[in-house]
């Protein structure tokens, strides 16, 4: 059978919403990862289209499997919107600035708590945020381990800037590349969905 066909068809939707899991898991995973360094505010944006991603693909799986047309409906109508909504969120990831990441994180580090700001010591092994910032004072009760090795430790706010800076750019390029693949996924839908299965009753158009 050619590729156009209902099988075809089928097949390729299956394929293109594993695809779609796959890369909700890596969002979810990474941004998960990079929350813990200050920039909250636009890695939270990114958790819910992961999330949103992730459940609207079992859905269009669903849907395709079973060639449920009421199903198929709203994935495509879900999925546009979340293509619109996964460009935007992707592109600011990429746009944001070192010293925008710079603030978040220095709003973030001073509202945590005593214990988590040393948990984070520990385990970046670094000790103080920015040495450059008003707020700065050298923290007495950090128990970071390279402390025991030098007089002088890594700020830690250098490290979350490393670390968040890579995040974002993993999640921006990745959540836009794939946003435009929603765009076949919708057409891929609308397709399938006006397509007659060959195994059903030929009188009947499903």
């Amino acid at each position: 059978m050619v590729c156009g066909g209902f099988a075809c068809s089928k097949n390729a939707l299956c394929a293109l919403n594993v695809v779609y899991m796959l890369v909700g898991l890596l969002l979810i995973g990474v941004a998960a990862w990079g929350k813990g360094l200050g920039v909250v505010s636009i890695i939270g944006g990114v958790i819910a289209v992961g999330v949103f991603l992730l459940l609207i693909a079992v859905a269009g799986l669903v849907g395709a499997v079973n060639h449920h047309q009421v199903l198929l409906f709203f994935y495509m109508i879900i999925l546009g919107l979340v293509f619109i909504f996964q460009f935007g969120i992707s592109c600011s990831c990429l746009a944001i600035n070192r010293s925008k990441q710079t603030d978040l994180i220095n709003a973030s580090w001073w509202v945590m708590g005593n214990n988590t700001r040393h948990e984070l010591e520990r385990s970046f092994d670094c000790c103080g945020l920015f040495n450059l910032t008003t707020q700065y004072q050298d923290d007495a009760s950090c128990n970071a381990l390279c402390k025991n090795r030098s007089s002088t430790c890594q700020m830690c706010g250098e490290i979350f800037l490393k670390h968040s800076d890579e995040a974002l750019k993993i999640l921006g390029g990745v959540g836009l590349f794939f946003s435009f693949t929603e765009i076949l996924g919708v057409w891929l839908a609308m397709r399938f969905r006006n397509q007659k299965d060959p195994r059903a009753n030929p009188s009947a158009f499903l």
